[in-house]
């Protein structure tokens, strides 16, 4: 809506895991360099961690295009509520197995060849789980074994976990010993620093077509951060109706009173909030006297 007003080719700010807007920050640099290290080194188990919006499936997106790019066979499982049957059942579909897809058995004896195939032509296939916090013991059991494939020159499967930190603490589960041990890379996702928050909103700013950013004064850019606890999904929300509140009041330059008014309508809490309240609340009650 507010495109064509800012002069923007689109929108800067899409909650939407786009690898074309992939901020390459430090720890996403070497995120991803783990990832795509794990992958060719056939290290078998890697576990990516982070809290809910810090990036994780656009990593993800970002992990796949270069497989793509590799000619990786690959499945990528986005919904994680699921039982053992369907699990096996998504991954037939992801890779194309000529089996019948509702046998477990077909499926392994499929996976199998597959894998054996690609291992002949010195390739690997990639399983890729998101929101893995979310899978049931039983699946998680069923992966672990899928992990046990492997030939002389290492692991044939290369099963790439992501989730929120919960996942962590639950591979600290005493029955999920066996797979926790199977892990040999790990990645954690870490809100940003006010400075790589300042430097993600420009590089989306100036990928969607603004070189200098106007719209967001420096000492407002620093509110945004702290509000957002620095985290991107919420930090592109923000701006997005930032930019929306600007538009409508034919304004050119985001403030503090639209900040206000945003985080309000997203019922958003942030470390000081109520002591800022307080303060306000006081000097409205001081002036009504």
């Amino acid at each position: 809506m507010y495109n064509a007003y800012f002069g923007f080719s689109e929108a800067p700010f899409s909650l939407s895991p786009d690898p074309a807007f992939f901020y390459r920050s430090e720890q996403h640099e070497e995120a991803l360099a783990n990832l795509v290290y794990g992958v060719q080194a056939r290290k078998g188990f890697i576990v990516l961690t982070g809290e809910v919006g810090t990036g994780k499936t656009t990593m993800l997106e970002c992990l796949r295009d270069y497989l793509e790019t590799q000619y990786y066979e690959f499945a990528f499982l986005f919904n994680s509520r699921i039982n053992s049957d369907q699990f096996f059942e998504m991954i037939a579909y992801d890779l194309n197995l000529p089996c019948a897809r509702t046998s477990k058995t077909e499926v392994l004896f499929a996976l199998n060849q597959l894998l054996v195939e690609q291992a002949q032509e010195g390739r690997t296939v990639v399983l890729i789980v998101d929101e893995a916090h979310n899978l049931e013991w039983e699946v998680l059991e069923e992966i672990r074994l899928l992990g046990n494939l492997e030939n002389r020159h290492g692991k044939l499967l290369q099963i790439i976990l992501a989730g929120q930190p919960e996942f962590d603490r639950k591979l600290d589960a005493p029955n999920l010993r066996q797979l926790k041990q199977r892990v040999v890379l790990r990645c954690e996702l870490e809100p940003f620093t006010l400075a790589d928050a300042t430097e993600y909103m420009e590089t989306r700013l100036e990928k969607a077509g603004m070189s200098e950013q106007t719209v967001f004064p420096e000492e407002l850019i620093a509110d945004i951060h702290l509000r957002s606890r620095g985290i991107p999904r919420i930090i592109n929300a923000i701006c997005d109706n930032l930019l929306l509140t600007a538009f409508a009041q034919e304004l050119k330059v985001c403030t503090r009173e639209m900040l206000d008014e945003v985080c309000q309508d997203m019922r958003l809490e942030w470390p000081g909030m109520r002591r800022l309240q307080r303060v306000a609340n006081e000097s409205f009650d001081r002036s009504t006297y």
